[in-house]
């Protein structure tokens, strides 16, 4: 088993200071779009797949304006994770199953360059995003990324513990467990994914949270970063209820998680180095 730590999307808003945390407040700052791919017994996994080759091709029509203009991608087609499997000399077919945190077009954007793998997700996740009854959801999710109608495998039930969280065993092999694990907030099905390794669990907590310092003993997190994430909150009492309960898990299980989130170069680069966040 092998677990590569990929940046699938450059995201260099401006704002500086206000989303990074530094550098002047006109400058730009800097994302990125944290995705796994592990390496199985049953061929190779991708949690969350960032921006797709046909979200380069036409990000406007694709994406929406508001996006780009918001979130100013680099739309660099090496970093799409179709690209980096290709480098690792894997192809598209090799990966048999996505598991997603949740379905926003920067999260769901790379389904359709991997067209034969089973897509995995909490089951309040696919239906908020196929029912879009909001002007917010039809923003957010974007039909066009799973066009090519994927092989759904829906989870809802809570089946185990996992730290004091509910989780759902979305796969298993003899190497490595990989869990949804529920965070509710930011989306009506978002969930964090677990991945056991012989290391020790990995936490992807998905956009649960945006920013290192969310995680610290004494909690911050650059003011630009709060207004964005209260203003994509789906049910916000629900998201600060579990960020706070990541943190706390952070603070006290720390040595035994490697926990990051979606979108914090610090942490992704932090991984990269084999380094806990």
């Amino acid at each position: 088993m092998k677990v590569h730590h990929l940046n699938a999307a450059t995201m260099c808003p401006f704002g500086g200071r206000l989303i990074s945390g530094r550098g002047g407040l006109l400058g730009r700052a800097h994302m990125v779009c944290h995705v796994l791919l592990i390496e199985t017994d049953d061929g190779l996994v991708l949690v969350d797949t960032g921006l797709g080759t046909a979200d380069l091709a036409a990000p406007r029509q694709r994406l929406g304006t508001g996006f780009v203009l918001m979130t100013q991608p680099c739309l660099d087609p090496a970093e799409t994770a179709l690209a980096q499997v290709q480098a690792l000399g894997f192809s598209a077919d090799d990966v048999r199953h996505v598991v997603l945190t949740h379905m926003d077009l920067d999260h769901a954007g790379g389904l359709g360059d991997f067209p034969k793998a089973t897509v995995h997700l909490h089951a309040k996740e696919h239906e908020a995003a196929m029912a879009r009854r909001t002007m917010a959801a039809k923003q957010r999710y974007i039909p066009a990324q799973w066009a090519h109608g994927p092989s759904w495998k829906l989870y809802e039930a809570e089946g185990e513990e996992w730290f004091g969280f509910g989780a759902v065993r979305a796969l298993s092999d003899r190497e490595s467990d990989v869990l949804l694990v529920p965070l509710f907030g930011h989306t009506a099905g978002h969930c964090g994914v677990a991945v056991r390794t012989p290391e020790g669990w990995i936490l992807h907590a998905g956009d649960a949270y945006f920013h290192h310092g969310s995680m610290a003993a004494e909690p911050w997190t650059p003011k630009g970063l709060r207004a964005f994430q209260a203003g994509t909150d789906t049910i916000g009492t629900e998201r600060r209820r579990n960020q706070e309960r990541l943190r706390q898990l952070k603070q006290a299980r720390g040595k035994e998680i490697t926990m990051f989130c979606a979108h914090d170069p610090a942490e992704l680069d932090a991984c990269c180095a084999g380094r806990r966040p």
